[in-house]
């Protein structure tokens, strides 16, 4: 894949992709919002502001991601139907249709693949979780649902121009300019480097938020890194060999069987 060339200026990229990205910081301050109890609410600040003070990181990450992707992308050849808007004539959804298909099925796919390495891998690591982790909670319906507009918005599409418009398009300029090939887009090897390296960064940064709550042993990480990094290993690469877009909507899709088992493990309790 070369270049992109006849791209929007690098102000009209950032702004366009970090205007994607707001939805899914909503999103998760709703969540926080509609589902942290008042007892929960340290002393000193009201839940409004709470919630609005949990948006402060994501935002920041979002923010830089969407500069270094603006930056990158077009220079790696990494497209987005919304973020590039190269005067096709056709609309995104025109562009978007014939890899719905496969986005989807990816996506599903690769949602039950976790459900069934998270079952595999259980037995190694219940020792190390305690019962608060493993599944003694009673959740409600409506928790379940309450969490669905976070992981299709702020999963499906934040993360995505996180991960993938953002970091792994700045790595693969990196590994791009670092092996000297300076006249073609990069090749396959810096590509899957890349989709790799960005899916086992989503997978480490999850690791401070399960430390809040366990002890994390090798067999924890293992199991946190595995579990995250599979499935940007797919989104990576359809966002390589298809687009920003196709991988939002395999993202999103990868969110229906998890929370199809999280409804079932309601009726079931």
């Amino acid at each position: 894949m070369t270049p992109t060339t006849n791209v929007p200026s690098f102000g009209k990229r950032f702004g366009v992709s970090l205007l994607l990205g707001i939805p899914g910081i909503v999103a998760l301050v709703g969540y926080i919002y509609l589902t942290t109890p008042p007892s929960a609410v340290p002393s000193g600040l009201s839940l409004p502001l709470l919630a609005v003070l949990s948006s402060v990181n994501p935002l920041l990450l979002l923010g830089v991601a969407c500069l270094l992707g603006a930056y990158a992308a077009p220079r790696v050849g990494l497209n987005s139907y919304a973020i590039d808007r190269m005067g096709t004539g056709d609309g995104i959804w025109q562009r978007l249709r014939n890899d719905v298909g496969l986005a989807v099925g990816i996506g599903i796919l690769g949602g039950v693949l976790i459900v069934v390495l998270d079952a595999v891998l259980m037995p190694f690591v219940a020792q190390d979780l305690p019962h608060s982790v493993i599944g003694t909670t009673r959740p409600t319906v409506l928790d379940v649902l309450a969490y669905v507009p976070v992981r299709f918005l702020y999963g499906g599409i934040t993360e995505e121009l996180m991960l993938r418009f953002g970091l792994m398009s700045v790595l693969a300029f990196v590994g791009w300019r670092i092996t000297g090939h300076r006249t073609d887009g990069p090749g396959p090897v810096v590509m899957w480097a890349s989709i790799v390296v960005s899916a086992v960064l989503f997978g480490v940064g999850h690791l401070p938020a399960l430390a809040q709550s366990v002890d994390l042993t090798p067999a924890l990480i293992a199991r946190t890194v595995l579990l995250n990094a599979v499935a940007g290993i797919l989104f990576g690469w359809l966002y390589w060999r298809r687009s920003l877009e196709v991988a939002m909507v395999a993202h999103a899709s990868f969110h229906v069987p998890l929370v199809v088992l999280s409804l079932v493990r309601v009726a079931l309790v």
